[in-house]
C-alpha cells in the first residue's frame, strides 16, 4: 500500500532550524507533485508549500516564503522541508501529500483536497 511517512520533527528554539523529511513508498513517486501541509492546534490544515514532479517548480505560502524550502530526491523517494528562522506560530503538525496530477500539469497545488495521499504527520513545536 502507498505509504508517506515524515520525519524529523521536534522542538526547536525561536530562530533555529529544523528538517522535515518524508520518504514515500508504493507509489510511483515521481509522477507526483508533492506538498506540505501543516495543522495548529484549534485550526485547519493549510498548505505550506509545493513542488513539481521533477522539483523545478516550487511554490509557497506568504507566511514561510524565505525561511522554509522544499525539495526531493526522486532518486531516493523523499521529499524535504528545510525550516529556517522558524517562529512560534509555526508551531504545529506537518504533513507531507502527494497529488496525482494528469501529464500535461505539473504545478504546486494549494487545495487540500486535490492530493491523494497522506502521511500521518509529524510535530514541530517551536519555542519563544
Amino acid at each position: 500500500q502507498v505509504q508517506l511517512v515524515e520525519s524529523g520533527g521536534g522542538l526547536v528554539q525561536d530562530g533555529g532550524s529544523l528538517r522535515l523529511s518524508c520518504a514515500a513508498s508504493g507509489l510511483a513517486f515521481s509522477r507526483y507533485t508533492m506538498g506540505w501541509f501543516r495543522q495548529a492546534p484549534g485550526k485547519e490544515r493549510v498548505f505550506v508549500a509545493g513542488i513539481s514532479r521533477s522539483g523545478g517548480s516550487t511554490y509557497y505560502a506568504d507566511s514561510v516564503k524565505g525561511r522554509l524550502t522544499i525539495s526531493r530526491d526522486n532518486a531516493k523517494n523523499t521529499v524535504d522541508l528545510q525550516m529556517d528562522s522558524l517562529k512560534p506560530e509555526d508551531t504545529a503538525v506537518y504533513y507531507c501529500a502527494a497529488d496525482y496530477q494528469p501529464y500535461y500539469r505539473n504545478t504546486p497545488r494549494t487545495a487540500e483536497n486535490e492530493y491523494d495521499y497522506w502521511g500521518q504527520g509529524t510535530q514541530v513545536t517551536v519555542s519563544s
